[in-house]
């Protein structure tokens, strides 16, 4: 196994930031109810914090398929961050929004890297 790039490092860091803050807001979004505890809402949140486990995962652990995982982080950051900008007045949400944005950015460029460019 060869050692983490910084890029893929940073990738890393950015699930794990992301995993953290989604598990951070589904527990606000409950607490908030209403619209922000909506079934399909909440349902984004949950796939955001297991595909961002699972990513950070992936590379933490050589696995050579990372590329993959990347991908679909990145698409399910996307779409949480689209699903918790719908609370515009809301700074915990923008917030959530802001971070998903930065995974799915540097998952993106790590899904289009191929295992031998990210060691």
């Amino acid at each position: 196994m060869s050692p983490i790039s910084p890029e893929m490092r940073n990738c890393i860091e950015e699930c794990l930031k992301c995993h953290s803050l989604c598990i951070e807001t589904t527990g606000y979004c409950l607490q908030k109810g209403g619209k922000h505890a909506e079934e399909f809402h909440m349902r984004l949140l949950a796939d955001c914090v297991e595909i961002c486990q699972t990513c950070a995962n992936f590379m933490l652990r050589g696995s050579e398929l990372y590329f993959k995982t990347c991908a679909v982080c990145a698409d399910v950051c996307v779409s949480c961050a689209v699903s918790c900008e719908h609370f515009k007045d809301d700074e915990m949400m923008i917030r959530c929004a802001e971070e998903c944005r930065r995974c799915a950015e540097s998952c993106r460029r790590m899904a289009t890297s191929t295992p031998s460019q990210a060691a």
